[in-house]
């Protein structure tokens, strides 16, 4: 299963449903069809638990009371439709291949998914949250929202929150999800040279952002989010996406751009100068992000928070007497999101961050952002992506 063993997916549902100390939870995959551009995919808990990737309407139900020990953990698929198969791929028959293929000793249709919660609340009379809570006026977290139709029908039945469960696994990479993620690095690494070779004055935004796709594919790969190819006024914009204006000489060019394999992603910023050479005033704020950069991932080791992870590279901009123009936090956890969440607390050995201090300055039409992809180690934190240049 894209370099995860079945075993592994196996290990870590086993791990919740220790961690959940009796209560019954639920992770959904999700709703959807697949839409004309780009592919439908599962919720990443979901991903994360089973490496099923395909599989709208399917869950995965943790029912530590069941009396039969081989349905406590129970893979939950929609039934087959043949009509619908024809147009959206074949799927397969729920038998014993089935299950060695999963790893899954239990597995039926998701149509009973209301009668099984239904039996776990009156036998445990406790559910837990897996699915992390939203955040309002958005809508109530899938699992939340099924136990609140569940205990109107059966009293006196408790609801939990194990939320960082799933946040706290996820995020401390295994061997075999740092292998994948060095895939990712791999890529975006030959994804940059190509981007660097196209860059030079007269040319558009968008050939460098098909350099950049054209080698992360060559390795196995694909974009990791929209890539971010701006030159001059656009390195302002953080979220700048539309890559169609023409590089001019004396400006720099911002990218971000991070290869995916195997569902997992990395995640880097490089500046450069258009024309090959900064200018003085260029070459001073970009040693004054690089400065940052680097206090940032010294300060990035087991123990600490990654608030003071960020104090280290501000404090840089605040002895320079730019405070204002950086204006986000310095990193975020990363693996099967870009943006993975971590849980709360500190930062553990396994654990992938990115940090990226940036340089905003709009009245000169320039920006500037660095950003590497960093290890937590039991000792000194390691730079997956240093091989970029910078």
């Amino acid at each position: 299963m894209n370099g995860i063993s079945v075993a592994e997916y196996a290990a870590r549902r086993e791990r919740v449903l220790e961690g959940l100390g009796g209560a019954a939870g639920v992770v959904f995959a999700g709703e959807g069809g697949p839409p004309l551009l780009g592919r439908w995919t599962a919720n990443k808990h979901f991903i994360y638990l089973t490496g099923i990737t395909n599989e709208p309407g399917a869950a995965v139900l943790f029912d530590p009371t069941s009396p039969d020990p081989s349905k406590r953990i129970t893979l939950l698929l929609r039934s087959r439709d043949p009509e619908r198969e024809h147009w959206d791929g074949y799927r397969d028959p729920l038998n014993h291949a089935l299950k060695e293929k999963t790893g899954f000793t239990s597995i039926a249709r998701s149509g009973g998914i209301a009668g099984a919660l239904t039996s776990a609340a009156r036998r445990g009379r406790r559910f837990a949250c897996l699915h992390p809570y939203s955040v309002y006026p958005g809508a109530v977290s899938p699992d939340l929202a099924a136990f609140r139709q569940v205990t109107e029908r059966v009293p006196g039945v408790a609801i939990e929150d194990k939320t960082q469960l799933l946040i706290e696994m996820r995020s401390i990479k295994s061997e075999a999800e740092l292998a994948l993620m060095q895939k990712a690095v791999d890529a975006t690494v030959d994804g940059y040279k190509a981007a660097l070779a196209a860059i030079q004055p007269g040319v558009s935004e968008r050939v460098v952002a098909e350099a950049l796709e054209s080698a992360f594919r060559k390795h196995g790969g694909e974009h990791a989010y929209n890539p971010i190819v701006g030159g001059g006024m656009n390195a302002t914009v953080l979220h700048y996406m539309d890559n169609d204006q023409v590089l001019k000489e004396g400006e720099l060019v911002l990218i971000d751009a991070g290869a995916s394999f195997a569902g997992y992603a990395a995640d880097v910023t490089r500046t450069y100068p258009v024309s090959g050479r900064f200018t003085d005033e260029q070459q001073y704020l970009y040693n004054l992000v690089l400065e940052s950069e680097l206090a940032g991932i010294a300060a990035s080791r087991a123990g600490a928070a990654m608030w003071e992870v960020d104090r280290a590279a501000r404090a840089v901009f605040e002895k320079a007497g730019m405070p204002d123009c950086y204006t986000y936090g310095v990193g975020h956890g990363l693996g099967l999101d870009v943006h993975d969440a971590l849980p709360d607390g500190v930062l553990k050995p396994g654990m992938v961050i990115t940090i990226e201090p940036g340089l905003y300055l709009a009245d000169k039409a320039l920006g500037i952002r660095i950003e590497d992809d960093i290890l937590i180690t039991d000792g000194d934190p390691i730079n997956l992506t240093a091989a970029i240049p910078k």
